[in-house]
C-alpha cells in the first residue's frame, strides 16, 4: 500500500526493488534457477492460473523461516491430546495409523473438548483395527451416540475391517493409497494419517491452516472455491517440512485453532507474524495514521482493482481497516437453511416396567441419510402433503428421510418388508439403539418436539 507523501514534496529516492510494492497480475518472469523444485512448481502454477506472486513466498529462506519459526513454537506450545500421546509412544506404524484415523474422522464438525472422552473411551474399548472389525455396529452405534453424524463411525468401522480382511490388517502407507482403498477417507484425512502416522511429506489443508494461509499471504478470494482450495493445498505441499511433516501438519493446526482464530487473533504471540501479509498491512496503515505528515515506506501489497489476480477478494468487497487481519479469509456466501414443518407421533407406555418406553421406529442398517446412523431410531413422521400420523395399524408414516412406513404394526420388534422394525425403549436406557437428534430433544423436554 502506498502512503501518502508528505505536503511540498518535490523529489524522492528511488526504491529498491525489494522497497516497492510488487502490483497484482500475472507476472511474466520465470522462477529463478535456484528455486527447489517445489516453489519451481507453486511460480509456474502462477503463470497458469493468472495469480499475483505477492500472494506466494519468494524464495526458500522465507519457506525455511516459516517452518522454523512455526516448528519452535510448536515444541515449546502444543496442545497436550490423547490422540497426540499415543501416536508419538506407538512403535508399530499399523496401530499408530489407526490411532489417528480414528482422531481425524471424530474430530470432523466436532470440536477437541467434546472429542477427547469419546476418544479415549473408543480406544480403550477398541485400542486395535482388529478390535473395531470384529464390534458390532450396536456397539459403534452406541458408543458413537453423542456425537453426531453417525455415519462417519460407520464408515470407520467398515474401514477397519475392509483393512482387516482385504489388506492383510496393514494400513496403506501413503496419502493416495489411504483415500484410494479406504472407505470416508478423503484428502485432508488421508495427508494427516499419512504425514504424522508414516512420515510422509504430505500438507494439510483444514479450516484452521485455511484461516493461516489466507491472512500469511492475503488471499482473500472465497478459499471454498476449486481454484483457491487448489491454490491453498499447493501452498500447504510447499510449506511442509520434510523432515518433521506430521508435527508441521499439526503445529499448522493448532497455530489456527490457538493463535490465529476467526475471532481476536493473538497476533503478537504468532511465530510468523514477520511473514503475515495481512499484518504487515495493518502495521503499515497504523504507521501511515501515525506519521500522516511524514514520508514512509512502502507496504508492500497486491493491487486488487486490477481484476486480474484471482486470489484477491472481489472489488465489492474492499479492505474494512475495523476488522484488521480478520478481512481474511473471505467468509463463504452460505445459502439460508431450508425450513419444512413435519409433525412427529408419539406413542409411550407410561405403566411400562422400569419407566416409561417410548414406541420408535428403528431405520435398517442398509438405511442411512446423509450425516445419519443406519440403525438409528426416531418416532414417526408426517410431512406436508401426508396424513398426519395415527396409530401404526395400516397408515402412512413418514421418516425425516422420507422412507414410507405402510403397514408397520406395534409389535415389539416387529419389522416390515423394508427392515424397519419397531421396538419399544426408554430413552433413558435405549439398550444401544442410536437416537436421532429429535428424540434428544423430546427427552430434554424441548417445546414443539
Amino acid at each position: 500500500m502506498r502512503k501518502p507523501r508528505a505536503a511540498g514534496r518535490s523529489h524522492r529516492k528511488k526504491a529498491s526493488s525489494q522497497d516497492r510494492g510488487e502490483q497484482c497480475g500475472p507476472s511474466n518472469s520465470q522462477a529463478k534457477p535456484s528455486a527447489p523444485n517445489g516453489l519451481a512448481r507453486q511460480q509456474k502454477m502462477v503463470l497458469q492460473i493468472s495469480v499475483s506472486p505477492y500472494h506466494l513466498f519468494k524464495d526458500t529462506a522465507e519457506v525455511t523461516a516459516f517452518r522454523e519459526g512455526l516448528l519452535r513454537w510448536y515444541d515449546l506450545e502444543k496442545r497436550d491430546l490423547p490422540w497426540r500421546s499415543r501416536a508419538e509412544s506407538e512403535a508399530d506404524g499399523d496401530r499408530r495409523a489407526y490411532a489417528v484415523w480414528v482422531s481425524e474422522v471424530m474430530l470432523q464438525q466436532t470440536q477437541v473438548a467434546t472429542v477427547i472422552a469419546y476418544y479415549s473411551r473408543w480406544m480403550q474399548k477398541w485400542p486395535t483395527l482388529q478390535d473395531l472389525a470384529g464390534a458390532s455396529m450396536e456397539e459403534v452405534n452406541q458408543l458413537w451416540a453423542g456425537l453426531g453424524y453417525y455415519s462417519r463411525g460407520r464408515r470407520l468401522q467398515e474401514g477397519a475391517r475392509k483393512v482387516v480382511e482385504e489388506l492383510g490388517g496393514h494400513m496403506p502407507r501413503t496419502a493416495e493409497k489411504l483415500q484410494q482403498l479406504l472407505p470416508g477417507v478423503g484428502q485432508y484425512t488421508a495427508a494427516a494419517i499419512a504425514s504424522i502416522a508414516f512420515g510422509q511429506a504430505v500438507g494439510v489443508v483444514d479450516g484452521n491452516v485455511v484461516r493461516v494461509l489466507c491472512r500469511v499471504r492475503a488471499i482473500g478470494a472465497d478459499p471454498s472455491s476449486p481454484l483457491v482450495s487448489q491454490q491453498l493445498w499447493s501452498l500447504a505441499q510447499l510449506l511442509v517440512d520434510p523432515a518433521r511433516p506430521g508435527d508441521f501438519n499439526q503445529a499448522a493446526m493448532d497455530l489456527g485453532a490457538t493463535v490465529c482464530t476467526p475471532q481476536r487473533p493473538l497476533c503478537n504471540q504468532c511465530p510468523v507474524q514477520s511473514l503475515c501479509r495481512a499484518r504487515q498491512r495493518v502495521e503499515g496503515e497504523q504507521l501511515s495514521a501515525s506519521h500522516s505528515l511524514l514520508p514512509s515506506p512502502d507496504v508492500e501489497e497486491c493491487a486488487p482493482n486490477t481484476g486480474q489476480c484471482q486470489l484477491c477478494p472481489p472489488p465489492t468487497e474492499p479492505w474494512d481497516p475495523t476488522l484488521g487481519v480478520v478481512n481474511f479469509p473471505r467468509k463463504a456466501i452460505r445459502k439460508p437453511p431450508r425450513e419444512e414443518c413435519s409433525a412427529a407421533c408419539v406413542l409411550e407406555q407410561p405403566g411400562a416396567v422400569g419407566g416409561a418406553q417410548l414406541l420408535l421406529v428403528q431405520r435398517p442398517s442398509s438405511v442411512s441419510p446423509p450425516g445419519s446412523a443406519a440403525g438409528a431410531a426416531e418416532m414417526g413422521w408426517s410431512s406436508p402433503g401426508h396424513p398426519p400420523p395415527a396409530p401404526w395399524g395400516g397408515q402412512a408414516h413418514l421418516l425425516s428421510h422420507q422412507a414410507d412406513l405402510s403397514g408397520l404394526q406395534p409389535d415389539p420388534g416387529g419389522a416390515d418388508p423394508s427392515g424397519h422394525r419397531t421396538p419399544w425403549r426408554s430413552l433413558a436406557d435405549p439398550g444401544g439403539v442410536p437416537l436421532c437428534s429429535c428424540l434428544h430433544c423430546h427427552e430434554k423436554g424441548v417445546p414443539g418436539v
